[in-house]
C-alpha cells in the first residue's frame, strides 16, 4: 500500500519533520526562501495528501478544487488568511496553524520594535557604521522614552497579552482595543479597555496585534494617524492589509505622527525601493516576529505533528475551524 505524500512548500529542518517521514514520502520545495512557484505548488497538490504551507502560498478555491486527495493542511503561521478555510473545511480539508509556540517570541520582537522605533536604535547604528560619528551633542539622535508612557495595543490576544506584559516591566499604561473584554488582561495586567478612537487618542505607542478580517482591514487610515499624537509611534506586528500603507506615508512625512515601526508589508517581500522603508522614522524588518531558532524549530515540528496526525486518522492539535 502507497504511502501518503506530502509536500512541503519551502526548506525546513528535516530533523523537525522527523513525525511526517515516519508516516509519510515526503517532498520539499529546495529553497529556503524562495516561494514555490504558483503553478508548481498547484501540481503537487493534485496527488498531495497534505500540504506544509508557509503565509505566503495561496491555499485558495482554485488550488482545492484540483486537489482531490487533499485531506490536510498545516501552515507555519498563527495566522491562516492565506487559506480558504471555510472551502476547505467543506471539502474535509484540515486547517492546521502554529498558534502558542511563537507567542513569547513574537512579543519579544513586537517590543523590540517599540524600543528601536522611540530610540532611533537603527539610525544610531547606521550613524556609527557610515562614519559620521564625530562628537557628542546634548540631543544627537535623541529619542522618545519607552518607560511611564502609555502604550495602546490593538488585538488583546495572546500576543497582545505577552506585549502589555513586557509594558508593566516598564511601568506603562496600558490601553487595548479588541473585538470583546479581556478579563484576563485587565485582572492580571492592569490594562485598561477603551474605543479604538480613545486609544488612538491617549496612546503614545499604538500597537496592532489584530488579525486580517474584513472589519480590520486598513483598520489603520488617515483618520486614524490623525487622531494620534504628533509624537505617537505606530508598530504593526500584525498583518500588513490591516493599514493604508500610503496613508501611513503620508502620515509620517507630514508629522502627524512620530515614526513607525513594522514587521509586516502589504504585498511581501518589499523591496528598499518601497516608500516606507526610505523614511528615516520608520523601523522595516522582513517579517521576522517568530524567527528564533528555538520557535521556528517548534512551529515547523508541530506541523509535522498535526499532518501525521491527521494522516493516521486523529485529530490534530491545533485545528482551525471556520466560525
Amino acid at each position: 500500500m502507497a504511502r501518503p505524500y506530502v509536500f512541503v512548500t519551502r526548506k525546513c529542518s528535516e530533523i523537525e519533520l522527523q513525525p511526517l517521514y515516519e508516516v509519510a514520502d515526503i517532498e520539499m520545495w529546495p529553497e529556503e526562501e524562495t516561494p514555490c512557484p504558483r503553478e508548481i505548488l498547484v501540481e503537487k497538490a493534485k496527488k498531495a495528501d497534505a500540504l506544509l504551507t508557509m503565509l505566503s502560498d495561496s491555499i485558495d478555491k482554485q488550488l482545492l478544487d484540483q486537489a482531490k486527495q487533499l485531506k490536510v493542511v498545516a501552515n507555519l503561521a498563527v495566522g491562516y488568511d492565506n487559506i480558504d478555510v471555510a472551502y476547505a473545511n467543506e471539502q474535509g480539508v484540515v486547517v492546521c496553524n502554529t498558534p502558542d509556540v511563537l507567542t513569547d517570541t513574537t512579543a519579544d520582537l513586537t517590543f523590540g520594535l517599540v524600543l528601536a522605533t522611540a530610540r532611533r536604535l537603527m539610525e544610531a547604528s547606521d550613524y556609527v557604521k557610515n562614519n559620521l560619528w564625530k562628537g557628542w551633542g546634548p540631543l544627537l539622535l535623541a529619542g522618545h522614552d519607552v518607560h511611564h508612557k502609555t502604550i495602546g495595543i490593538v488585538g488583546m490576544g495572546k500576543i497582545g497579552q505577552a506585549v502589555a506584559k513586557r509594558a508593566t516591566g516598564f511601568e506603562m499604561n496600558i490601553l487595548y482595543h479588541n473585538r470583546t473584554r479581556n478579563s484576563e488582561a485587565e485582572n492580571t495586567l492592569g490594562a485598561t479597555y477603551c474605543s479604538l478612537d480613545e486609544l488612538l487618542i491617549s496612546s503614545d505607542f499604538v500597537v496592532s496585534l489584530t488579525p486580517l478580517t474584513n472589519e480590520t482591514k486598513e483598520l489603520f487610515n488617515m483618520d486614524s494617524f490623525k487622531k494620534m499624537k504628533n509624537t505617537a509611534i505606530f508598530i504593526n506586528a500584525g498583518r500588513g492589509a490591516v493599514v493604508n500603507e500610503h496613508d501611513l506615508y503620508e502620515a509620517l512625512i507630514n508629522q502627524e505622527i512620530a515614526g513607525a515601526g513594522l514587521d509586516v508589508f502589504l504585498n511581501e517581500p518589499i523591496e528598499s525601493t518601497h516608500p516606507l522603508a526610505g523614511l528615516h522614522n520608520v523601523v522595516a524588518l522582513p517579517h521576522i516576529g517568530s524567527a528564533s531558532y528555538e520557535t521556528r524549530h517548534k512551529m515547523m515540528n508541530l506541523c509535522a505533528e498535526n499532518i501525521a496526525l491527521v494522516l493516521k486518522g486523529s485529530a490534530p492539535k491545533t485545528n482551525v475551524l471556520t466560525k
